[in-house]
C-alpha cells in the first residue's frame, strides 16, 4: 500500500502538462458533483412533503460521507407539521342598551371636550382682555403726564378782559407756549379759568372744568367790592348795588360751592399802601367812599373766611400772566399726581421695598408693619417700638385698652412703664411717647401737632 500511495504522489507532482489552475477547477467540478448527489435525495424528500406525503423515509447516508456533507448551515427542512386555520365564530350582535350606553359615553366624551375647548377660549379671551386693560391703563397713565397732560388743558378767557389791551400779552404768551386758549362768554366776569379734555376709556364725561377759578380786577374794581362788603357788614344790604362784582361773586359761589375763586389784583400790596398813598396823594383811598386801611383789612378777612376766596395782589400784567402760566403747570401736575397719591399707608407697600414692608394674603407681615407705623413717630425707635408691640400685638387690642380705662390721665400713661431693651440696657417708654401714642390714635383733629 506504501508504493501505491508514494506511485500516486509521484504522479500528481510530476503532471507537467496540468496546471494550478486547472487542478483547482477540476477539484471543484468533483466537489459540485459530490454535493448534488447528496443533496438531491433531500430535496426529493422535501418535494414529498409539498405533494402532500403524511410520512417521510430519510435516506440513510454512510458515516464517512455525512461528515463531509455540508450545506453551508443554510439549508433546512421545512416543518412537516401544517398547523390548521380555526374557523372564525360568529360574531354576537350588541343589544339596543348596549348601543345607547355607548352613544351616552360617545356623548359625554364629545361634551367634555367641548367644555373644555370653551374653557380654553374663555380663558384666552379673559387673558387678551387683561392685556387690552393693562395696556390701555398705561397709555392713560401716559397720557396723565404732566408733559402730555399739557395738551389736554385749554385756558378759557372771559370777553370782558379783552378791554384791556394788555390781555394780547396773555394771548401771545399762551401761544408761544403752544397752549391751547379760547375767548368765552363766562357766568362770572373778569375770569380766567382751566377746561381739561379726559382721555379715551374714561367713564367721566369730557371735557371737565378745573375748579380753579382767577377773577381779574383793577385796583378800583377791588375798592368798589370792599365798599359793598362794608355794607353787608354793617347790614346796610341795599346799598349794595345789584350790577356790583361783589355781589356776582356771591350768587356765583352760592350756586357753585365746589369752586375756588382767587381775586387777583393788579395794583400795590396792602402793606405797600401808606406809600403808594403818600407818592399819589393823600385822598387816593379816601376819595373812594371814606375807604380806610382797616376796612380792606377787614374785607379779606371776610372773603377768606364767609367765602374761602383768597386775593393777590400783583404789580402788573407781566406778573399775572406768570400767574397764569404757573398755575396752568401746576394744573398739569395735578392728575397724576393724584393718580400716583393713592391712599396706602407708606409703610405697607404690595412689592417687596428696601423701607417697606411686603403683606402677603394670609397676613404674615402684619406685625412688622404695626411696628413701622410706630416707628412714624418721632423719636420712636426701633427697640421702643418693639416694646409697644410685644404689649400690644395689634392697633385694635391697643384702642380696647384705651377703652377699659376710665380716665384720660389713665390712657396717656398706659405704655409709661413698659420695658424697652436695647442692647444690654433696659429702660421704659416713658410718658412722653405714652402721651404721643395715645394722641394719634384717639384725637379727631387730623392737623394735630403732636409733639
Amino acid at each position: 500500500m506504501s508504493q501505491l500511495r508514494r506511485a500516486k504522489t509521484w504522479e500528481i507532482s510530476e503532471s507537467e502538462n496540468e496546471s494550478d489552475s486547472e487542478i483547482r477547477q477540476t477539484v471543484s467540478k468533483d466537489d459540485e458533483q459530490t454535493t448534488q448527489a447528496k443533496i438531491s435525495p433531500v430535496i426529493a424528500q422535501a418535494k414529498d412533503v409539498q405533494a402532500g406525503c403524511s410520512t417521510v423515509v430519510p435516506v440513510p447516508l454512510p458515516d464517512s460521507e455525512t461528515q463531509d456533507v455540508k450545506v453551508k448551515d443554510t439549508l433546512s427542512l421545512p416543518s412537516t407539521s401544517v398547523p390548521g386555520t380555526p374557523s372564525p365564530r360568529k360574531r354576537r350582535r350588541r343589544t339596543k342598551e348596549e348601543i345607547d350606553a355607548d352613544e351616552q359615553n360617545a356623548e359625554a366624551k364629545r361634551k367634555a371636550r367641548e367644555k373644555i375647548r370653551k374653557e380654553r377660549a374663555q380663558e384666552k379671551e379673559n387673558k387678551r382682555q387683561e392685556q387690552q386693560a393693562r395696556k390701555e391703563a398705561a397709555e392713560r397713565l401716559k397720557s396723565y403726564r404732566p408733559e402730555n397732560c399739557l395738551k389736554f388743558l385749554t385756558v378759557c378767557i372771559d370777553t370782558a378782559l379783552l378791554q384791556d389791551e394788555r390781555c394780547d400779552i396773555l394771548l401771545e404768551t399762551l401761544y408761544a407756549m403752544e397752549w391751547k386758549s379760547i375767548i368765552e362768554k363766562h357766568h362770572l366776569t373778569h375770569t380766567i379759568t382751566w377746561k381739561r379734555e379726559l382721555p379715551q376709556g374714561e367713564d367721566k364725561p369730557s371735557p371737565v372744568l378745573e375748579e380753579q377759578i382767577l377773577m381779574v380786577l383793577t385796583l378800583n374794581e377791588f375798592l368798589d367790592m370792599v365798599v359793598s362788603i362794608k355794607h353787608i357788614q354793617e347790614k346796610d344790604i341795599g346799598e349794595v348795588a345789584v350790577d356790583s362784582l361783589f355781589r356776582q361773586l356771591s350768587e356765583y359761589l352760592n350756586s357753585n360751592g365746589e369752586k375756588v375763586v382767587t381775586l387777583v389784583v393788579i395794583g400795590p400790596n396792602p402793606s405797600s399802601w401808606t406809600l403808594w398813598s403818600g407818592q399819589h396823594g393823600d385822598q387816593t383811598l379816601r376819595s373812594q367812599m371814606g375807604v380806610e386801611y382797616i376796612d380792606i383789612e377787614e374785607a379779606l378777612v371776610f372773603l377768606q373766611l364767609y367765602k374761602n376766596t383768597s386775593v393777590i395782589f400783583l404789580e402788573g400784567w407781566q406778573h399775572l400772566i406768570d400767574h397764569v402760566c404757573a398755575v396752568t403747570k401746576a394744573l398739569s401736575k395735578r392728575p397724576f399726581k393724584q393718580m400716583t397719591e393713592k391712599d396706602y399707608l407708606p409703610f405697607c407697600l404690595e412689592g417687596s421695598w428696601a423701607s417697606g414692608v411686603r403683606v402677603e394674603k394670609d397676613g404674615t407681615g402684619l406685625g412688622q408693619v404695626w411696628s413701622r407705623q410706630i416707628q412714624q413717630l418721632n423719636r420712636v425707635s426701633p427697640a421702643v417700638a418693639a416694646g409697644i408691640t410685644s404689649a400690644f400685638p395689634s392697633p385694635q387690642l391697643l384702642l380696647q385698652a384705651y377703652r377699659d380705662l376710665d380716665s384720660d390721665d389713665k390712657r396717656k400713661r398706659l405704655m409709661a412703664d413698659l420695658e424697652v431693651k436695647s442692647g444690654d440696657k433696659e429702660r421704659r417708654v416713658g410718658p412722653n411717647i405714652s402721651s404721643r401714642v395715645y394722641r394719634f390714635f384717639t384725637s379727631p383733629n387730623p392737623h394735630l401737632v403732636l409733639d
